[in-house]
């Protein structure tokens, strides 16, 4: 893949998009691309976040460990990125990102990313949306278990 590619798969991603082209080829140029094969881990939850990753080709399922073991919350597709509540908040992995298929990413270092942050106040603002973003629908899942949960924990209690 040339840099030029990259640079149109950089530009075609929503926190990218306002970038300028000498600034979008600096990140594709410095930017670390990565081939991953099915099933093979890309960040493993509880480590060290030192960059985030945006998916050129491919799929990744999002795993959290429960107590009942593994557990995929959601599969990630071309341009989604991950990788960024790490660096951004200095916290462990929050989950194992592995590839579905043959993956393609680009993993871009912490320096990297908040120097671009600091340069382009826009790219900050989509990546603070696109947390936001999950965290709704996190929460949105988490009143749905609540509400099953109660379900259960009623019917339980009118058959006992």
């Amino acid at each position: 893949m040339s840099l030029n590619e990259e640079v149109e798969i950089l530009r075609n991603i929503p926190i990218f998009s306002k970038i300028e082209p000498s600034k979008l080829k600096l990140l594709a140029f410095t930017s670390e691309r990565i081939t991953y094969q099915p099933d093979q881990a890309i960040v493993q939850q509880g480590e060290a976040g030192d960059s985030m990753y945006i998916i050129v080709e491919g799929s990744a399922d999002v795993i959290v460990s429960t107590l009942s073991g593994p557990l995929t919350v959601a599969t990630l597709g071309k341009n989604a990125f991950f990788g960024d509540i790490a660096i951004l908040c200095d916290v462990p992995r929050t989950a194992t990102v592995q590839a579905k298929s043959e993956l393609i990413a680009l993993r871009i270092a912490k320096e990297l990313f908040f120097r671009l942050g600091t340069e382009f106040p826009q790219m900050a603002f989509e990546v603070m949306r696109e947390i936001a973003l999950r965290l709704d629908r996190t929460t949105n899942d988490l009143q749905q278990t609540k509400n099953e949960l109660v379900q259960v924990k009623a019917q339980l209690e009118a058959g006992a």
